[in-house]
């Protein structure tokens, strides 16, 4: 099947609600501490906790979602889900105490969780071939969103005075997006599978085995996400605390791991078509290099952390279209969004304790904090989590093997094999 040009167009669309989607995970980075005065909380692991338990109502949520997407509209689910995600910004701008925010980052979050299980199966489906290069693609929404968030909240908390402003603005952005998606984007039904003669369609994986590696690579990678979310809030808490940052100078140097994203996310996403398991290991190294590096970079110039986020980004972020290609190229047409969805709830909820857990460490520290040293084993301890996530590439091998290869004869769901060479 050759993409069209409603494909190509609904590409555009899944990128655009891509970018809303991980601006909201990014946005509160640089506010952390205005957000602690606001609401009179005792320390910083308190306000991390915040994006923590977004995230994890972002992920617990996921595997339900890829059952809807396996079933239903998958443009119903993206556009309901934003509006969801947008409303509980809103919720958290107007929120007057901290359980109320709680309850707003929980909304936020539910929200979320609809789009990456029915976005990767639907764009998955649409682009049978050169399938990394599709998910570059979108990737680039996810690095604009990336990139805009924390540069904008930072921004408007600073020249307003309240970081409230940011937060309503961005989700009534939100809530106007969703309304647009459902308009202008093409209602591309769920996959509807021929009756069978084995149980495929609602089994998940053929064999225990083949469950049981899915499950080892989604362990494995959740350290990749680990490390990824702390550096975002670790990074907060450290330019802040160690290097005497703005709340704006923070929100700018964030920023920063987003940029190139725009361009290494589509490079990385077509070159993996052609390798898939060097790719992924050249850009893991290349990052987990420069997390160990990180904290002994000098102080004295502010700009030197945006251009070291900078290349950060653009090597880690890349890991991301290529694994999620690798992903949905190991299980059938028919339960892609199932296993996305068991995937990205493994890999979402470990790695995403890392925003509680980070707060919690920084808080121990106490007046060592402001010392860059202190950091320097943590920022080490992430750069090893990187690089032991190259694990669970063998095992996502394996169950495209199991699955594909090896699996019980008798009519199956239709799906378009790749060459061995794409993942090698």
């Amino acid at each position: 099947m050759m993409p069209s040009q409603s494909h190509y167009r609904t590409l555009t669309l899944v990128s655009v609600l891509h970018a809303f989607t991980h601006l909201y995970q990014v946005a509160l980075m640089p506010l952390y501490l205005p957000i602690q005065k606001t609401f009179g909380l005792a320390g910083v692991g308190s306000v991390t906790f915040l994006v923590t338990l977004m995230m994890l109502s972002y992920f617990l949520p996921s595997y339900p979602m890829g059952v809807l997407a396996d079933r239903v509209s998958r443009k119903k689910l993206l556009g309901l889900g934003l509006a969801i995600n947008g409303l509980g910004f809103i919720g958290l701008a107007l929120a007057p105490n901290y359980p109320v925010a709680l309850a707003s980052m929980v909304m936020a979050g539910a929200g979320g969780s609809f789009f990456h299980p029915a976005a990767t199966a639907l764009i998955a489906r649409l682009f049978p071939v050169n399938t990394g290069r599709a998910f570059g693609l979108i990737g680039i929404g996810a690095g604009a969103g990336f990139f805009v968030g924390p540069i904008y909240a930072g921004w408007r908390a600073s020249q307003t005075g309240d970081w409230r402003t940011p937060v309503l603005e961005l989700g009534i952005l939100g809530v106007v997006g969703a309304g647009l998606f459902h308009w202008l984007a093409e209602d591309t039904p769920a996959v509807v599978t021929a009756p069978q003669t084995t149980p495929r369609s609602e089994m998940l994986f053929t064999t225990r085995p083949a469950a049981w590696l899915f499950v080892a690579a989604a362990f494995a990678f959740s350290l990749r996400d680990f490390t990824g979310s702390s550096m975002g809030s670790l990074g907060s808490l450290f330019l802040q605390k160690a290097h005497g940052f703005t709340v704006r100078e923070t929100g700018a140097a964030l920023s920063g791991i987003f940029l190139a994203t725009l361009i290494s996310n589509p490079l990385f996403g077509h070159l993996s078509d052609r390798g898939r398991k060097r790719w992924t290991c050249f850009v893991h190294v290349m990052a987990a290099a420069l997390v160990a590096v990180f904290p002994h970079l000098p102080g004295a110039n502010h700009n030197l952390f945006f251009f070291a986020f900078m290349a950060y980004g653009f090597f880690f972020m890349a890991s991301y279209p290529m694994v999620e290609a690798g992903v949905m190229q190991a299980v059938p047409d028919a339960v892609r969004g199932r296993a996305f969805g068991l995937w990205i709830t493994i890999g979402g909820l470990i790695g995403n304790l890392s925003h509680w857990l980070v707060g919690h460490s920084v808080e121990a520290f106490g007046p060592r904090a402001a010392q860059p040293p202190a950091y320097f084993a943590l920022y080490g301890v992430l750069a090893g989590c990187l690089v032991l996530s190259l694990l669970g590439l063998p095992s996502l091998q394996a169950v495209r093997k199991r699955e594909h290869d090896d699996a019980p004869a008798g009519p199956r769901p239709a799906s378009i094999d790749v060459p061995q060479s794409a993942l090698e």
